[in-house]
């Protein structure tokens, strides 16, 4: 008997393994936060506990998001972004304020590529460009991509990891909460997800709005609600 954790949910989907636990945490943290033994212990037993399954393949979802670490120090991102939420407001025109964010981006990417010699950027046959136009497309027509959500999902996931890895191009460390945080608080990509986010909660299909959570993480959502707040160094993550 085996039982497994996948942090690609369309993975686990297309292997099916005999038993499954998705996890919405960052690549590389299949247990969420390092040193957090009871977090981690409360994912390992949700993946044990599916060994109860008389038959499988099993597909469970683990409800949480991994708790954030402490940020002891503010990182120095080499991008500089206009506060989308407060001053961008507008859901027109997304096409072009994607694009020109996108330019800005491009070359801390490379920078980022070239030291690190390696990029996870690549699981969408499109190029950034392509995926950026037709993702501001979407927006500016007020549609949903339900023809073509591995597309989607595969866009917005190259996204992403090329623009965490921009964030990361100055050389030192480089604090995961504020990564988050620049990304989903301060450029207009990440306004763009949330945006996305509520369009497939509002689908009325389960499944559908199953892709809310796989694109955008909860503590981003209840940042841009403010309802939640990312945490700093004077406080702990709620």
């Amino acid at each position: 008997m085996t039982t497994g954790i996948s942090l690609v949910r369309e993975n686990a989907e297309s292997m099916q393994p005999p038993r499954t636990l998705w996890v919405s945490f960052p690549l590389g943290r299949p247990l969420g936060k390092p040193g957090d033994a009871v977090f981690q212990h409360q994912v390992i037993g949700a993946a044990l506990d599916l060994l109860a399954a008389p038959t499988g393949p099993v597909l469970a979802d683990f409800p949480d998001d991994a708790p954030s670490p402490r940020v002891e120090e503010a990182m120095a991102c080499p991008v500089s972004f206009v506060k989308t939420q407060a001053s961008q407001s507008s859901q027109s025109m997304w096409t072009a304020r994607l694009s020109v964010e996108l330019a800005t981006v491009i070359p801390w990417y490379d920078l980022s590529r070239r030291r690190r010699g390696r990029s996870l950027v690549g699981i969408s046959d499109a190029s950034p460009e392509q995926n950026i136009a037709a993702i501001g497309q979407l927006l500016d027509d007020g549609r949903l991509p339900l023809e073509s959500l591995k597309w989607f999902k595969h866009a917005v996931e190259d996204l992403k990891v090329l623009y965490l890895e921009a964030f990361t191009a100055q050389p030192g460390d480089h604090d995961h909460v504020e990564v988050q945080r620049i990304f989903w608080q301060e450029s207009v990509l990440g306004a763009a997800l949330i945006h996305f986010y509520h369009l497939f909660q509002k689908s009325g299909d389960p499944q559908i709005a199953l892709v809310a959570r796989i694109i955008v993480p909860r503590e981003a959502v209840g940042a841009s609600t403010g309802k939640q707040s990312f945490p700093n160094k004077q406080e702990e993550p709620r």
